[in-house]
């Protein structure tokens, strides 16, 4: 069973944690299956390659990535550049939502600049590829991503390959309001709640000013695939699994906490944009799913102030059954080079310093390296400088860099699209949960039809 394992040998968190208020510094291969073995010096973030061209010609590269710069993205390439006065890198920001993805996917098909840009799903990723855009990183034998990143790394391989590198933990987790929870008489929840505890507690946590519970846009009905996940996505028949009860539980508890007003109405929540973080931060929930990628604004404390301190829970379980169940966790963050990229090599140069170490300055916004060059620790500390006693640190030991099984979800995107189709009906009561099941399995056999291989 894959782990998803957040931290790497040396000194234990206990340490870490009791040191991270001291700490400073704080800043918001690719061969196909790993086997061959790589050089032995591989490039860090203190030691940038010494790139050059045949011209003698600046290289400009383009970087297109979700976080927006000023948390971490625009000190990587600030330093690169520093390093690198042959190949300069420029940061574009997007969105991670459906528009956001769709002007990134229409900058590589038209040509745009974009030379490297991050993957945050496996069937973002699956699509670029399968269009041609994701190059095929076995053509290098400079890196060694199984070696470099370990056995989740295989979790983004696609046929055997990689098309990108994961370059970061992952893992989505329940934030808490500390402070809401010890007024209402709630313990921080076991590591093996369900979301039949996460109903009660939403509606103990419940007020006129305050949801039970939201859910970020990026996570929304995650719970369904950490049930499917470990059941299976397809049968064994070769037939479509999006109907078995775990999926039907998972989309039947958030209908009836919207139906009890626990948390925001699946339309009223889509159409509006709510902010979850910030509305989190503000106090306005009692509880946030989402991710690491919370805490680049928890963290900052100046834009958003809070007296309450935050605490974790794990994503809850729709059954009690440990082998009905995943966490979706793993590496994330898979940056690939544009494969009509007319500076492939460039491109290739500058991954592999930020895989290695390069991206450090993303660690304080929740941005944990992945790769085994990086000192793990050290992200640790960036991550809790200065905000440490702003947290729940048993609860953020525990969750936040605890180790459980994970899966990343392979999903094709049309898949993806059409199960949405249809439980959005039934969220909106357009359609009733049966049918919604019976259409979404459908639907999805037609297209195991249609894409036999």
């Amino acid at each position: 069973m894959i782990k998803a394992k957040w931290l790497a040998g040396g000194m234990g968190l206990v340490m870490v944690l009791g040191m991270a208020a001291g700490c400073g510094g704080s800043g918001d291969s690719s061969s196909s299956g790993g086997k061959q073995s790589a050089p032995a010096a591989t490039t860090g973030a203190s030691q940038a390659p010494a790139a050059s061209t045949a011209s003698g010609k600046t290289v400009k590269l383009k970087m297109w990535g979700g976080v927006p710069a000023e948390s971490g993205p625009q000190a990587v390439v600030e330093a690169w550049n520093k390093q690198n006065p042959d190949i300069q890198v420029t940061y574009e920001r997007f969105v991670n939502d459906d528009p956001g993805n769709l002007k990134l996917d229409t900058a590589l098909m038209t040509g745009q600049d974009a030379d490297l840009f991050v993957n945050y799903s496996y069937s973002r990723l699956q699509k670029r590829k399968d269009a041609g855009l994701a190059l095929d990183l076995s053509a290098y034998s400079d890196y060694n991503v199984d070696d470099k990143m370990g056995p989740d790394a295989k979790l983004w391989q696609i046929n055997g390959k990689y098309y990108g590198i994961p370059t970061k933990k992952n893992m989505s987790f329940v934030w808490l309001n500390k402070d809401a929870l010890d007024a209402a008489g709630l313990a921080v929840p076991a590591l093996d709640w369900t979301w039949d505890d996460m109903k009660e507690y939403a509606a103990k946590l419940k007020t006129d000013k305050r949801w039970g519970l939201l859910q970020h846009e990026a996570n929304y009905m995650e719970q369904v695939d950490s049930g499917t996940a470990a059941l299976g996505f397809v049968k064994p028949d070769g037939t479509s699994n999006l109907n078995n009860p775990l999926a039907a539980k998972g989309y039947e508890v958030a209908y009836e906490m919207q139906k009890a007003k626990t948390m925001p109405a699946y339309g009223e929540q889509m159409t509006s944009k709510m902010p979850t973080d910030t509305m989190f931060l503000k106090g306005e929930t009692g509880m946030l799913y989402a991710g690491e990628y919370i805490f680049r604004n928890a963290n900052n404390l100046k834009d958003n102030p809070r007296s309450f301190k935050i605490a974790f829970a794990t994503v809850p379980k729709l059954s009690k059954n440990a082998n009905e169940f995943k966490y979706p966790a793993g590496l994330g963050d898979v940056v690939s080079v544009n494969a009509k990229s007319p500076n492939k090599e460039a491109a290739w140069k500058f991954l592999k310093w930020y895989a290695d170490g390069g991206m450090m300055p993303m660690a304080s916004g929740g941005r944990i390296p992945s790769s085994k060059a990086v000192n793990a620790d050290d992200a640790i500390k960036l991550l809790l400088s200065g905000v440490d006693s702003t947290y729940d640190l048993d609860s953020l030991k525990k969750v936040v860099f605890g180790t459980f099984p994970t899966y990343v979800s392979s999903l094709e995107q049309q898949v993806i699209d059409l199960r949405k189709e249809e439980y959005e009906k039934y969220l909106l009561g357009k359609q009733d949960l049966k049918t919604t099941l019976e259409t979404m399995a459908k639907r999805h056999n037609d297209f195991l039809k249609q894409n036999k291989k």
